[in-house]
């Protein structure tokens, strides 16, 4: 395998890997049920968990380089959000899910059932960061490793 190529895949890989785990962890460990922009930080780190391993596969650099921006995409995302958190933005202004089929009960039901996650409120910090902050900072670094690492 090409280290040109294997090493900037594998960095993305690991790197979203470790991210998603930790996302995922925070939620079923932690109880912390995600908002919206936090389903579509996770969306950006499988793009780019796909991308990584189809370079490693075909030996692209081109598809390393598209893992990268994918990661660095998750980390404008993350830092998007993390604006809004902070209340330097507004966010988004819609529901994060909408229950459909069955009866008008069974609607209701699944509505009330549904726990509230706003996407301006932070759950959880570390030294004053958020997740959101934190999803920023990490996937940038990963994003422009990889980046750095196919230009060596």
């Amino acid at each position: 395998m090409r280290s040109d190529v294997a090493q900037p895949a594998a960095i993305v890989l690991a790197g979203g890997l470790a991210l998603l785990g930790g996302a995922l962890a925070f939620e079923h460990l932690g109880g912390l049920v995600p908002c919206e922009m936090c389903i579509w930080q996770r969306q950006a780190i499988a793009a780019a968990l796909v991308l990584a391993t189809l370079a490693l596969v075909l030996t692209s650099r081109a598809v390393a380089a598209l893992a990268a921006v994918a990661m660095l995409g998750n980390a404008a995302i993350a830092g998007f959000h993390a604006g809004v958190e902070q209340k330097w933005w507004e966010g988004i202004t819609r529901c994060a899910t909408t229950p459909s089929g069955g009866s008008t009960a069974d609607i209701i039901g699944a509505i009330l059932a549904t726990p509230l996650v706003r996407c301006d409120a932070i759950p959880w910090s570390l030294f004053g960061i958020s997740m959101a902050g934190w999803n920023f900072i990490i996937a940038s670094i990963i994003g422009a490793l990889a980046l750095w690492r196919l230009k060596a």
